[in-house]
This record gives structure tokens, C-alpha cells and sequence, in this order.
């Protein structure tokens, strides 16, 4: 059963680091800081360090504000397809630290794609969302992830199993809206949508 929640545990900060790596950090290390989860053993506890707190903050607070202006969101979140993925995997390790050989190389192999899946999901509504020409509809996405990030930050610690069924049931969600805002939008563009609206 240990084995299991550490996954658990390992696979959540993954999905998390997936949607962004630096508020993630924050969390986590700002979370230990105030007592709101017990001191992490290993690696991530040095995540409570106040200089990796300020650090990873003012990181996630640049890529908020990146975020919110069109264009500049989508070339933000396509940069990071190279920093999500393999930094979930790195965090699934260290979550994993203690446990056997196996289970770091399962929590490793598993964080990392779904750090990936996350991520790739997420640049597929960010894009589509950047095509918008209202401003207003990134900044709902923001306050939408941070949310989850906020949520999920301390289930991962208390429930862990209930914190990854709740982001693989995200996942999930996240890819079928992704791909109905881009049927939207080919529809849209190709006029097929239009010509409905005047047949009515």
C-alpha cells in the first residue's frame, strides 16, 4: 500500500508540473514553509528553501503575466514543452526516492508522460484559447489552473489516490474540450458554422 500512494504522490506533482512547473514549486515549497504539509523527507524538502520559494514565485508570476497577452502565450507554453516534461519526471523521482529500485524507475517512466500528456493537453487549449480575440478567456484559464494547482497541491498530500483519479479525470476532460474548441474553430474558419446560423 506505500508503494501505491508514493506513485500516487509521484504521479500527481507530475500532472501538476505538467500544467506549470514553477507554481508547482512554489506550492509545494510554501506548503512545507507554513505547516501546511509535514516536512517532505529527501529531495523535495529542500523545496521549503526561502530562496527556491522567491525563486520559483517570481518564475510562476512571469509565466502568469506571459500568459495573458495573446501570441506571447502560446510561444510561452510551446518553449515550455521542453522544461514541463522531463522537470515531472525529475519531480516523480524525487517523490520516490525512498522506495525501491522499480518503484522510482515506474514513478520516473510514468511521471514523465504524464508530465507530457499534461502538458501537450494544455498547449492544445492554450492555442486555441490564444486564437481568441477577447483578452478575457486567458485570464480565465489562469485563474482555472492555478485553482487546480491549489487544489491538487494538498490532496496530493492528504489523498493522494483521490488527488490522481480527480487529475487523470482532468486529463481526460481537458483533451475532449481541447477537441471540441478546435472542431469550433475549424468551423469557424471554414464558414460551415456561419452558413448553419443563416440556414436558421
Amino acid at each position: 500500500m506505500g508503494s501505491l500512494i508514493t506513485l500516487a504522490q509521484s504521479l500527481g506533482l507530475a500532472y501538476l508540473s505538467g500544467i506549470s512547473l514553477y507554481a508547482t514549486v512554489a506550492l509545494l515549497g510554501f506548503a512545507q514553509r507554513t505547516g501546511w504539509i509535514h516536512p517532505i523527507a529527501g529531495p523535495l524538502g529542500d523545496l521549503a528553501n526561502p530562496i527556491v520559494i522567491v525563486l520559483a514565485t517570481v518564475l510562476a508570476l512571469i509565466e502568469f503575466l506571459a500568459t495573458l497577452i495573446p501570441g506571447v502565450a502560446s510561444l510561452w507554453e510551446s518553449a515550455h514543452t521542453f522544461i514541463r516534461p522531463p522537470a515531472a519526471a525529475v519531480l516523480a523521482v524525487a517523490t520516490a526516492w525512498h522506495g525501491d529500485p522499480s518503484l522510482i524507475l515506474a514513478a520516473g517512466l510514468l511521471g514523465g508522460g504524464l508530465g507530457l500528456a499534461t502538458h501537450v493537453t494544455k498547449l492544445g487549449l492554450r492555442v486555441a484559447v490564444d486564437t481568441s480575440p477577447e483578452p478575457v478567456s486567458n485570464g480565465v484559464l489562469n485563474i482555472a489552473e492555478l485553482s487546480v494547482l491549489a487544489s491538487l497541491s494538498y490532496l496530493v498530500w492528504h489523498h493522494p489516490i483521490l488527488a490522481l483519479i480527480i487529475a487523470l479525470t482532468l486529463l481526460v476532460l481537458t483533451a475532449l474540450l481541447v477537441r471540441a474548441v478546435w472542431r469550433a474553430l475549424k468551423s469557424v474558419v471554414s464558414g460551415k458554422w456561419w452558413s448553419v446560423s443563416a440556414n436558421r
